[in-house]
């Protein structure tokens, strides 16, 4: 009789995408609510300050256009595309996207990219993937002004409805003086 072939991960590794043999799977997720699952992703990029004073003079457009608006459009577009750019990403009919981007001080542009969807799975990767797009739709904007534009941090901001909601601890915001 063969044995059974003992999985070299050790037990507890929390690794979802794994099956026994180590292999990458998509979960499954059949069993588990539908629920409303809500998540929030930030992404920041640093422009030198020619860049964020030609931008702000300009009304934030370059030869190519609207460069917030645009960016927009292609985190929104990319929220929808997700399961297509990450490979265990499961299809979802999403209920809301929202991306909303904002120039904050010292050149920093703050996007925030929120996503829902009644179902069985998050959409933590989805705010992510918006977030991203976004962001580098902007760096593609506005590489002919510099090519020193610096995107990053991206992070979770939080996701609710699953089995376990997460809530990054952020600082209070300054208010202006």
């Amino acid at each position: 009789m063969a044995r059974a072939r003992k999985s070299a991960r050790p037990r507890g590794h929390g690794l979802t995408h794994l099956d026994p043999q180590n292999r990458p799977t998509m979960v499954d997720v059949g069993a588990k609510d539908v629920t409303l699952r809500v998540a929030e992703a930030e992404a920041r990029i640093t422009l030198p300050r020619n860049v964020a004073r030609a931008l702000q003079e300009s009304g934030h457009r370059t030869k190519k256009g609207p460069v917030f608006d645009t960016a927009i459009i292609a985190g929104v577009m990319a929220v929808k595309r997700t399961h297509e750019l990450i490979p265990f990403c499961h299809p979802l009919g999403l209920n809301k996207c929202d991306v909303e981007i904002e120039a904050a001080r010292g050149g920093t542009i703050v996007i925030r990219c929120r996503v829902s969807v009644h179902h069985r799975t998050g959409v933590e990767m989805e705010a992510l993937t918006g977030a991203s797009v976004a962001a580098l739709t902007i760096y593609d904007m506005c590489k002919a002004l510099s090519h020193d534009i610096q995107i990053g941090p991206i992070r979770l901001l939080e996701k609710t409805g699953g089995k376990r909601d997460f809530r990054r601890a952020m600082p209070a915001r300054r208010r202006p003086a």
